[in-house]
């Protein structure tokens, strides 16, 4: 999905384009086969899995960190929604490399003069070697106010226990 989306957005680019994910899907598949719908799945796969590896263990902490016995629901549950939208700048501005990797491995039609990628190590190497290590963080205070907001928003869901109403399970330990 993260490909389709991705050439989906340059697509739009283009005058006059009007491909459908299902239409880019098919051309993708008749161009490059099956092992082309699944191009830069390993660092996506990289990205998401370093997410999660700080995002996680940044929320059990800083709630362990900031609980107060006796406070009321509405302020642990402010201080669950401010920690998680914490975490998840944080996590998602330390995995912001990943995810220009994934970008740039993921760019099927490149511009003229473009640098052609062969894996993620050397895009990595590639990338540093011509546009500096900041490169890497290109797009990293959006993503990263893009990410904030939505884990608290799920982390929050999380709290107030939706997914326990939605599948009957009444027994709150919290």
């Amino acid at each position: 999905m993260e490909l389709l989306k991705i050439q989906m957005q340059l697509a739009s680019q283009i005058p006059g384009n009007k491909m459908t994910a299902i239409q880019l899907a098919k051309q993708l598949y008749a161009d490059k086969g099956l092992k082309g719908l699944y191009k830069g799945t390993l660092v996506t796969a990289l990205r998401d899995v370093s997410f999660s590896c700080v995002y996680f263990p940044l929320v059990g902490i800083g709630c362990s960190y900031f609980a107060s016995e006796g406070e009321d629901k509405f302020t642990s549950f402010m201080k669950t929604l401010a920690i998680a939208s914490f975490a998840g700048a944080s996590a998602s501005g330390l995995v912001t490399p990943f995810d220009v990797v994934k970008t740039r491995i993921q760019t099927l039609t490149p511009g003229v003069n473009a640098v052609k990628y062969n894996g993620v190590p050397d895009t990595f190497v590639k990338v540093i070697k011509n546009e500096g290590f900041g490169a890497l963080y290109k797009g990293c205070v959006p993503r990263m106010s893009v990410i904030a907001p939505l884990m608290a928003i799920a982390q929050s869901v999380y709290f107030i226990g939706v997914a326990e109403m939605l599948f009957g399970v009444n027994d709150k330990k919290y």
